[in-house]
């Protein structure tokens, strides 16, 4: 047998796994995305364990075998996916100013760590008032420049926590 017909081996594996990793970082994934994008898109979704174990080469042979063709088309999928939506128009292209990653950094989703003048911020305006309406939210994420949606949770989680303090 040609060595095209073996499974991929382990050499291969790792230098996908590096490659993927590298490059869902850039189009700013985090490994629950990409779990989640997977099981959208595929029907199979994985947990953001399996994506970093895949990364860190800590699945069996069989599993890595198995999620490498998935995670290769997702990579495909990601890729042009991001390129057609963050490229208007190819004459823009031209500017030099607009490099790829010409956006100014509102794409990049990273895991939410939230900094500390923001948190402070969050914790005026919930001693202000704990149950904001989506209006008030959506002001505070402009003015923190932070997704909506971040806000929203971050007032959840914070009046749960009020309730544990004092009931």
């Amino acid at each position: 047998g040609s060595h095209m017909e073996e499974p991929s081996d382990l050499e291969e594996l790792e230098q996908f796994a590096r490659t993927f990793k590298q490059r869902r970082i850039k189009l700013g994934f985090t490994q629950g995305d990409v779990g989640l994008a997977m099981g959208k898109l595929y029907g199979n979704d994985f947990s953001q364990t399996t994506i970093s174990r895949f990364e860190a080469l800590n699945l069996s042979f069989k599993n890595m075998c198995k999620l490498k063709p998935l995670l290769e088309k997702w990579l495909n999928d990601a890729e042009t996916m991001s390129v057609d939506s963050s490229l208007p128009s190819p004459n823009q292209l031209s500017s030099p100013s607009l490099g790829f990653d010409g956006l100014p950094g509102r794409r990049r989703k990273k895991r939410t760590s939230i900094e500390t003048n923001v948190r402070f911020a969050l914790e005026k305006s919930f001693l202000a008032n704990q149950k904001p309406t989506s209006e008030e939210i959506l002001l505070i994420a402009e003015q923190l420049h932070m997704e909506k949606e971040v806000i929203r949770v971050w007032f959840c989680n914070r009046r749960q926590k009020e309730k544990r303090i004092n009931p």
